[in-house]
């Protein structure tokens, strides 16, 4: 069973080189672009990490997404449903990386789920 951990810290950013540099200067976090995915990846020091993707409508500025560890992102999905959430992305994968999904919860703060890909 997962741990609920915070696991992944999403910041948009208008440009990606740009943001880069501003937090590997700012935090020393290191930092890994990833063109195929026009992402930006960041890690700090104590291995928490996060990315930076390009502003949109579906990520606009000034909305950070945070990532939940989860074991069962459709269960935890319906879960959401039934606790009066909403569900605005459902679970797709992450190609070479795992799954995520998105909800709303009743208040209205958008947070992400996450399952990596087994380590075997």
């Amino acid at each position: 069973m997962s741990k609920r951990n915070v696991v992944h810290v999403e910041i948009p950013a208008a440009n990606l080189e740009g943001a880069g540099k501003f937090y590997s200067d700012l935090f020393g976090w290191k930092i890994q672009h990833v063109p195929e995915m026009n992402y930006t990846m960041w890690e700090a020091e104590d291995h928490t990490g996060g990315g930076f993707p390009i502003v949109s409508a579906d990520n606009p500025a000034g909305q950070v997404l945070v990532y939940i560890d989860s074991d069962d992102i459709e269960s935890d999905l319906k879960k959401v449903e039934k606790l009066g959430g909403t569900v605005l992305h459902q679970k797709t994968e992450i190609t070479g990386f795992g799954w995520f999904g998105i909800f709303k919860d009743p208040t209205g703060n958008v947070l992400g789920l996450y399952t990596g890909m087994k380590q075997d």
